[in-house]
């Protein structure tokens, strides 16, 4: 019986601890159901006027707390206004901002079910939401303190925006005033450079160990300076050394690929010593100067490489080439040999017919003449009607006469005289002869401020030119006493190429004006300041300097008004008035503006296409259309430093396949 009595109370007492158990986890449940849902409560009640809310709708809360789920409460808790202050509430809705969450986190399954089931109790709080503000008879209300704490801050929201607007368009402004600064104080010219750096450097790969090794070059002679300055003697021997095996590396290359295989170990080796040089010797004031003062030592041997190379660019177009004076003795010697009765050409019986087309030609070139007469005719719709009066010099007559004996024009008429045959014109009668023949244009010549250096005597040496010298090249003021019994000729120089017809010229109305003639007034160095001395009252009171000039080379002149109106009169005025130089200077382009000055009149520009010995950027599409092509400047076709680009508008008239030429090495390649 004590047994069973043991037994019942360890029963009895088993059960009380359960009891107890289950008791201590049901209060601590509710604990925490009241620590969770508590303030939520209490801060839904403080977001409205809480003595708007029924006692009894509080006491419902409470007991819909120990009553309903966990997803229960979660729905009734979504539907609450969401501004009140933070719970855990926000956390399950996950509601806070992106800076609030933990980087990196992945929501999980139970937050994604979570969210499921809060979506429709969220719209219907929408919902609800719209339908308070819809219907006048909303339940819950704001007090007015509220209220007016809520439009107080809706006004601080509304200035805090406008005052960060306004700043905003204020520091945009700025900022564009200050980039109109930056850009107004940029040079166009710098602007160009880097143009052009970029374009040669679009491609920071291509030739890079080429500009690499001149950069170092550059900085070694700047750090060979500095270095012997120092006493660094050591240094400087191992630069020296190396600036002349890259020097060796480098030679004429311009691309990597002309450069020698070793240049990359040279180049290495030259990185060596620079980064050695740099540790020793580098002070950024010292290399600055040193750089500068390069610099500067580069600006004047380029000045002076420029005057030398106009200086030999004109005294390369002054002179004779071999080949050329090769052609003219031979052919001389030939003529020398040929009876007189082989010496006439036929048809002389043209020469004063004014009804036909009649060229007049000075020149003592013999190739450049054999191409102005073959480009013409061959260009000539009818060439039996086109006549051409040659007129060369003493030591060219006989090679002029016998190229056009033996290459005669076709049908066309031809006829060469010698100008030393023209007894008229002498001293006397001619200004520009007494003048060449006097003692002060040979001092000047020959004698006076003869240059020391090729850069010295660059300056005036185009005055200087024998052309200049030789009355062929005035021979143009005296064409109707050359031609007595012409209207009409049409004068054109050495240094041209016919393409086309000409014979529209002779049907061109002067309009009662002597010379027809394209002007060449689109730039303003070919007005006539540039050429006359308006210094000078006699040219400052007769001639406006803004006047513009137009091109001997190809030039229509009505002898008929050259008669009436005394133009080689007029002519010989000025010459005599300019004895001293004091109007212009020598040449035939300035008296012959002055002569017809208000007598020229203007001829369409495709007439006559200038530049091509001078210009490289004379448009292709104005070449090809032109009826001459003109190669006035220097680099005349039949030199060696003509410009290629231009060279085949000449050559294409050239008889190349003509023995003499052929004897005389005179191909398209030289």
């Amino acid at each position: 019986m004590a047994l069973k009595r043991g037994i019942s109370f360890e029963k009895n007492r088993s059960k009380g601890f359960h009891f107890s158990v289950l008791l201590f986890v049901l209060l601590f449940v509710l604990a925490s159901v009241v620590f969770f849902f508590g303030p939520r409560l209490y801060a839904t009640a403080d977001q409205g006027d809480i003595s708007a809310v029924p006692k009894k709708q509080v006491a419902n809360w409470r007991e819909w707390q120990s009553l309903f789920s966990q997803e229960v409460l979660d729905v009734i808790v979504s539907i609450t206004n969401d501004m009140g202050p933070l719970s855990l509430d926000n956390f399950r809705k996950n509601n806070l901002s992106a800076s609030w969450r933990v980087a990196g986190s992945e929501p999980s399954n139970a937050t994604y079910e979570l969210n499921q089931l809060t979506t429709p109790a969220r719209k219907e709080k929408t919902k609800a939401r719209e339908g308070k503000f819809s219907d006048g008879n909303a339940q819950w209300s704001d007090s007015p303190t509220q209220q007016t704490r809520r439009k107080l801050i809706e006004k601080r929201r509304e200035k805090r925006a406008a005052e960060l607007v306004k700043l905003n368009d204020e520091v945009i402004v700025e900022l564009e005033n200050e980039a109109i600064k930056r850009s107004s104080s940029v040079e166009s010219a710098v602007l160009g450079k880097y143009s052009i750096w970029r374009k040669e450097n679009e491609n920071e790969k291509a030739d890079y160990t080429v500009r690499l090794i001149r950069d170092q070059i550059i900085m070694a002679r700047a750090y060979l300076s500095i270095a012997k300055m120092k006493s660094k003697l050591e240094l400087y021997q191992e630069l020296q050394s190396r600036l002349k095996e890259s020097q060796r590396a480098l030679g004429d290359a311009t691309s990597d690929s002309d450069l020698h295989h070793n240049a990359n170990e040279k180049m290495k080796a030259m990185g060596q010593v620079l980064s050695e040089a740099r540790k020793q010797l580098y002070d950024c004031k010292l290399v600055t100067g040193k750089l500068r003062a390069m610099l500067q030592t580069a600006d004047e041997q380029v000045r002076k490489m420029k005057k030398q190379s106009i200086f030999l660019s004109q005294l390369a177009a002054k002179t004779i080439p071999n080949g050329i004076h090769c052609l003219s003795m031979r052919l001389t010697i030939d003529y020398n040999l040929l009876l007189p009765e082989k010496r006439k050409f036929p048809r002389s019986e043209n020469l004063e017919n004014p009804s036909l087309y009649h060229y007049a030609l000075f020149s003592d070139n013999v190739l450049a003449a054999s191409v102005v007469v073959n480009s013409t005719i061959t260009n000539a719709k009818d060439p039996s009607k086109h006549v051409f009066h040659v007129v060369t010099d003493k030591l060219n007559f006989g090679a002029m006469n016998m190229w056009f004996l033996l290459n005669p024009p076709g049908k066309a008429t031809i006829h060469v005289e010698n100008v030393d045959d023209f007894k008229w014109l002498n001293s006397s009668y001619c200004p520009v002869l007494r003048q060449l023949e006097s003692a002060k244009m040979k001092e000047y010549y020959f004698k006076a401020e003869n240059p020391k250096s090729l850069s010295t005597g660059a300056s005036n040496l185009k005055y200087r030119n024998p052309k200049y010298l030789s009355m062929l090249n005035h021979l143009r003021f005296y064409l109707p006493q050359v031609y007595p019994k012409l209207d009409k000729i049409l004068f054109l120089d050495d240094d041209i190429v016919v393409q086309k017809d000409l014979t529209g010229l002779w049907d061109v109305d002067l309009n009662g004006k002597v010379n027809g003639a394209v002007e060449t007034c689109g730039a303003s160095f070919h007005r006539f300041d540039k050429y006359l001395n308006f210094s000078n009252p006699h040219i400052a009171r007769n001639f406006d300097p803004n006047a513009c000039g137009w091109a001997y080379g190809m030039n229509i002149f009505d002898l008929k008004e050259w008669k009436k109106k005394d133009i080689t009169g007029i002519y010989h005025k000025w010459q005599n008035m300019n004895e001293d130089r004091v109007l212009w200077k020598l040449g035939t382009l300035p008296p012959g503006l002055i002569t017809f000055y208000g007598l020229t009149h203007p001829l369409n520009k495709l007439w006559h296409v200038l530049g091509l010995g001078y210009n490289p950027s004379v448009d292709r599409t104005e070449i090809e259309n032109a009826a001459v092509v003109h190669y006035n400047g220097n680099m005349k076709p039949w030199l060696e430093i003509a410009m290629t680009k231009y060279h085949s508008y000449w050559t294409k008239y050239v008889k190349y396949e003509d023995p003499y030429l052929r004897n005389c090495k005179l191909n398209e390649q030289s």
